[in-house]
């Protein structure tokens, strides 16, 4: 008995008991709760997967993004257009709608992500607010204008509908799910390394033989692709989409969350979009003073906790990496001492 003890104690240590915790409280919170609330939980599981998406490009690499809200609009109405006119189902433009995002971050990413810092920035901000400017001017007669597209199907799963708040409750989080559990793998793989060392110091990466530019690239793609995703998702929840959903604040929003929670911290960016997301439910009776809230809070943060509520530890990648070989963590191009 006190072996089984042992045994399940080394298996199922402090890490994975929080673990379980966490999945236990989601799975039990929407039979507990009415729509209104199993809704507000859905739009958090949608800004933490946009939150997830913009920490590829923020908290790993260090590239300042705040034109985000421009992939998430992408997503948004690629899956708004195809399933409006060709019908097609929504679970089948879900990676199509991850692809265009990501196809058109490689297309405007390419010209200007030798940036840096502030111009990057500002170079961003641009993009996000030509795809808004230009979905308001209604190209091609696709987009519908100010007024958006409407008359978006749900998803379908087989024979069983997706259109309730607590199937798309269950919808969002399994998608974050396996998000959080692809990104915490990439984290620790060459690629995730070769991150943290362009983020670090862009000339010293360089020197050691990382191809910086592809691996910028390589972070702008995933990032746009996840918020794709996202846009799918919130499109087939709320059956409409319009330029107004996609907009500057937006794009302030995700950048705020994983400040706020952590850059490059996965738990950090989960705590950040819940308060992003429930801040305003709690001070909705204060619907007037709610932004001043929300500014001084982040005057705080920014005070008392500059790295964010849940910072990431840096070293436990590089100590992971390490005990999986017999060698050390090797930067990717550096061969290991002879």
């Amino acid at each position: 008995m006190n072996a089984y003890l042992k045994k399940w104690k080394n298996t199922f240590g402090r890490g994975h008991f929080g673990i379980s915790l966490v999945i236990v409280l989601f799975a039990l919170y929407p039979f507990l709760m009415s729509n209104y609330f199993i809704d507000v939980a859905f739009f958090f599981g949608i800004y933490a997967l946009l939150g997830l998406s913009l920490n590829v490009v923020l908290g790993e690499v260090g590239l300042f993004d705040l034109g985000h809200a421009g992939f998430y609009a992408i997503g948004a109405y690629t899956t708004a257009i195809l399933n409006t006119t060709l019908g097609i189902p929504i679970l089948v433009l879900l990676p199509i709608s991850a692809i265009t995002a990501g196809l058109f971050a490689y297309l405007v990413c390419s010209p200007i992500i030798h940036l840096r810092g502030d111009y990057l920035c500002i170079v961003t901000i641009g993009m996000g607010e030509i795809v808004r400017l230009a979905l308001l001017n209604n190209p091609f007669n696709i987009t519908g204008g100010p007024n958006g597209v409407f008359g978006i199907d749900n998803p379908t799963l087989g024979f069983m509908a997706i259109d309730t708040s607590l199937r798309f409750y269950f919808f969002i989080w399994i998608i974050v799910g396996l998000c959080i559990l692809g990104l915490m793998s990439l984290q620790r793989s060459r690629v995730g390394r070769a991150w943290n060392c362009i983020r670090e110091d862009e000339i010293a990466a360089e020197a050691n033989g990382i191809d910086v530019r592809s691996y910028k690239l390589l972070a702008f793609v995933i990032g746009a692709s996840l918020a794709g995703v996202a846009g799918n998702i919130y499109a087939s929840k709320l059956m409409i989409v319009s330029p107004e959903s996609f907009s500057f604040m937006e794009s302030c929003m995700m950048f705020s969350i994983v400040l706020i929670g952590g850059m490059g911290s996965v738990p950090g960016v989960l705590i950040g979009a819940a308060a992003i997301s429930l801040f305003p439910e709690i001070f909705r009776p204060m619907a007037h003073y709610r932004m001043f809230f929300f500014g001084l809070a982040m005057i705080l943060m920014m005070i008392f906790r500059p790295g964010g509520i849940w910072p990431r530890k840096r070293g436990a990648i590089e100590k992971a990496g390490t005990k999986r070989g017999s060698t050390k963590s090797l930067l990717p191009g550096q061969l290991p001492d002879s």
